[in-house]
């Protein structure tokens, strides 16, 4: 009788570990790639798609920074997306004098997307690349 008792609780071990390794897994979405110009208090997040909807990896997010005095100091940031087709760039500037510029590229299809901070300082974008 020790038999059945021993495998119904190596059973319900089995279960709950198994149990606990889905839960693990189905959290476990790549992390957002993040660039900070360390510039403002601003950001905006990027999702990349094709033309079918689905997630382009490492498309390219480019954006030039222009600060300080007269704007005369410039800084220039890149990021590539996860799997999941996102990125983030933190730390943009609060009321740059000309809306920002962001080049999205993958492969040789682009598209710009102009975002003014001043008027929305936490923008969501989802961009779909498709070659025309």
């Amino acid at each position: 009788m020790r038999i059945p008792n021993v495998l119904s609780v190596r059973l319900l071990c089995a279960i709950v570990f198994f149990a606990q390794c889905t839960q693990v897994l189905a959290n476990n979405s790549p992390e957002v790639p993040v660039v900070d110009g360390k510039v403002g208090s601003c950001k905006a997040d990027f999702t990349v798609k094709d033309e079918a909807g689905k997630p382009i990896y490492n498309a390219t997010i480019k954006v030039t920074l222009r600060y300080g005095i007269f704007n005369k100091r410039r800084m220039d940031l890149e990021i590539g997306t996860n799997s999941d087709g996102k990125a983030r760039i933190i730390g943009l500037p609060d009321s740059p004098r000309k809306p920002l510029e962001f080049q999205i590229t993958s492969g040789t299809v682009s598209k710009s997307v102009e975002h003014d901070p001043s008027s929305n300082c936490s923008a969501v974008y989802e961009v779909t690349l498709s070659v025309h």
